[in-house]
């Protein structure tokens, strides 16, 4: 008899079970569909800035193009290479040419690198992801231990020393932590490589490359870690004091799978909304990180396309950067949105 009324209660359980996660698919469909109708017009507003902007910068990029062989050119060579370089036509009209490539797939030509914009993106891009990877999952691995410890024991001396030691980081620039990684422990310390991901002269290697990564990839985790930490400390001191968490001391459960089974999961999901939040200043300390160390990734293309204006790997560097911030925020929302039933997808 007892299975026999088990059984009913069993399968209603797994109809409203069911039911739940349907009502999150289609939030999360609904959420996509959002995002995808706010962001394309943005990218294409953005991209159509980028030439305008250019347009009007006061750099002249045939200067930039010719470099010290400016100075030795005639005005009627000036003005012939310039039309030749498509440099006197109007802005809208270079960004309309530039637009229908990328439609066929064709994100143009680098004047900078003499090379297709693809190509430089196939070269840089990988050495950005892992240099961006590697560091931000190393925060997130931080900021969840010390901020974990500093969470579980508010008002201790623990918490008062991470608390402090982060909002202390926070309020130093990220050039200015690299600069000083760079003069410790590269400099004067002599424990890592100054710049690069290999030696001068010498060819990739996974040893070689992993020792070049270590400083990079720690100043810019460092960069990083402060907001996330403080979110975990936040949110972990918030869940010590639940009801489900003094219900399970209550129960005798031991103190370890209190963490792990009821203190940690609540505190993913601020943690994971605030790894979105702060993509746009990853990117940007991943550029200051990139040019100080010499980090071959897309920064150093960055900085170059804009001081020679080359427009069609300026534009494709903008745009994509974009699209790696909306991107990640998407993830992140949609991510929060199953950690914590409570959320909405209405945002």
């Amino acid at each position: 008899m007892a299975s026999m009324s088990s059984d009913p209660a069993h399968r209603v359980q797994d109809r409203r079970r069911r039911s739940r996660w349907r009502d999150r698919r289609r939030e999360l469909a609904g959420l996509v569909a959002r995002r995808v109708a706010i962001g394309l017009p943005m990218l294409v507003g953005l991209s159509a800035l980028v030439f305008l902007l250019a347009a009007r910068s006061p750099f002249n990029p045939l200067a930039a193009y010719l470099g010290a062989g400016y100075q030795w050119t005639t005005a009627e060579q000036r003005e012939s290479l310039g039309r030749a370089l498509g440099f006197d036509v109007p802005w809208w009209q270079a960004w309309r040419s530039w637009a229908g490539d990328l439609l066929r797939g064709d994100l143009g030509w680098s004047r900078g690198y003499s090379m297709p914009v693809s190509e430089v993106f196939a070269e840089r891009l990988p050495w950005t992801l892992l240099l961006s990877g590697t560091a931000l999952a190393l925060a997130i691995v931080l900021a969840l231990f010390w901020g974990t410890v500093a969470g579980l024991r508010p008002g201790s001396w623990s918490d008062r020393i991470i608390t402090r030691l982060g909002v202390l980081v926070q309020a130093v620039p990220p050039f200015v932590l690299a600069l000083g990684s760079v003069t410790t422990f590269a400099v004067i310390l002599r424990w890592a490589p100054v710049a690069g991901a290999a030696e001068p002269g010498e060819p990739y290697t996974l040893g070689g490359v992993a020792t070049h990564l270590v400083l990079p990839a720690c100043t810019l985790a460092l960069t990083q870690l402060p907001w996330l930490l403080l979110a975990v400390r936040t949110a972990v001191a918030r869940a010590r004091g639940s009801e489900s968490v003094r219900a399970a001391r209550a129960r005798g459960v031991p103190p370890v799978t209190v963490v792990t089974a009821h203190v940690l999961p609540v505190s993913l999901a601020p943690l994971v909304t605030i790894v979105g939040a702060r993509l746009p200043e990853l990117v940007v300390g991943a550029v200051l990180v990139e040019e100080i160390f010499a980090w071959p990734g897309i920064a150093a293309a960055l900085v170059a396309s804009a001081q020679s204006l080359d427009f069609p790997l300026l534009a494709a560097l903008t745009v994509a950067t974009t699209a790696v911030v909306l991107l990640g925020s998407l993830l992140a929302d949609s991510a929060y949105l199953f950690l914590d039933p409570r959320v909405s997808a209405d945002v």
